[in-house]
């Protein structure tokens, strides 16, 4: 009994130890690399994998989630002879699992090497001040060419960030004292561009107030000379209407005298008397004057005839 028991035992173990190597457990986001006879045979994807056991063998798990390399900082020389560090940091994915295993030996070794070299062939390109204000341009161009290069070998370089510059301590204290110069020199231009305005503004104001206090002068000038006038038109209308009713009045008087000498048939004396008086009135305006002949007699007599054609 004791030897078919060793013998069955033996065969459960044989048993469970093939089946851990026929069944292969693939996490999400991950590939198994699966060689059969030491050639490519398949790519397991995520999930439970069957392979036969001491025929298939996994040649290397990969992961399809997006890789972050951080580069070593390495030390590169401007074109203004200028030596300067730089960190960078690569960003990228495995989208073929077969490539990036028998294409490239170590695929992360090769993008840290192809990112150093094209690092100093941009950089020696560029003067100090562009490797600054080109940062941005800087990544891009790194990761356009990296994915170029990459690509045969199954991987896409998503992004490429340059972390830092770092210049020598002489360069950046010089950078230092220019930008504060740089600072002052704006702080001084902007505080005479204020002044400058604030001049401009006060002369404008100074200017329309001068041109305001003219027209309200001239406005006043005009509406003044305008009420004399108007007055003045008043008062000669008004000394019109008085002479015209003045005259219209004296020739009703003169009308109403005449109607009653020419009923009431006067004499030569009546007349005489009445002319007379009429003479009297006329001589109290101020702008009349009358002259009275010498011969008053012959004028008497005149007068006479005047009744005698009043009577006709």
């Amino acid at each position: 009994m004791t030897g078919p028991i060793v013998f069955l035992i033996i065969v459960l173990i044989l048993v469970l130890i093939i089946a851990l190597k026929s069944f292969k457990k693939v996490q999400q986001s991950e590939v198994l690399i699966i060689e059969r006879l030491g050639r490519y045979h398949k790519t397991a994807v995520a999930g439970l994998n069957f392979i036969m056991p001491f025929v298939d063998s996994v040649r290397a798990r990969v992961d399809l989630r997006e890789q972050i390399m951080d580069v070593p900082p390495q030390n590169v020389i401007t074109k203004d002879n200028v030596t300067i560090r730089i960190d960078t940091v690569v960003f990228y994915q495995i989208t073929d699992a077969r490539k990036a295993v028998y294409e490239i030996q170590n695929l992360r070794m090769a993008i840290q090497n192809i990112t150093n070299t094209t690092m100093r062939d941009l950089v020696g390109k560029m003067d100090l001040d562009s490797t600054f204000s080109s940062r941005k341009e800087m990544n891009e161009h790194l990761r356009i060419i990296l994915d170029e290069k990459t690509d045969k070998w199954g991987c896409k370089v998503n992004a490429v960030e340059i972390k830092d510059i770092d210049p020598p301590k002489d360069i950046r204290d010089a950078m230092e004292k220019q930008m504060n110069a740089e600072r002052n020199k704006r702080a001084v231009i902007l505080d005479a561009e204020g002044q400058k305005q604030a001049a401009i503004t006060i002369a404008e104001g100074q200017k329309e107030s001068s041109i305001l206090q003219a027209d309200a002068a001239k406005e006043v000038n005009i509406r003044k000379a305008e009420g004399i006038r108007q007055a003045r038109i008043l008062e000669a209308n008004g000394e019109a209407e008085a002479i015209r009713s003045i005259s219209e009045a004296k020739a009703r008087e003169i009308e109403v005298v005449y109607n009653a000498i020419k009923n009431t048939n006067p004499d030569d004396k009546l007349v005489a008397i009445k002319s007379l008086e009429a003479m009297q009135e006329i001589a109290k305006g101020p702008a009349n004057k009358v002259f009275i002949p010498f011969d008053t007699a012959k004028t008497l007599g005149s007068l006479g005839a005047l009744k005698e054609i009043t009577k006709e």
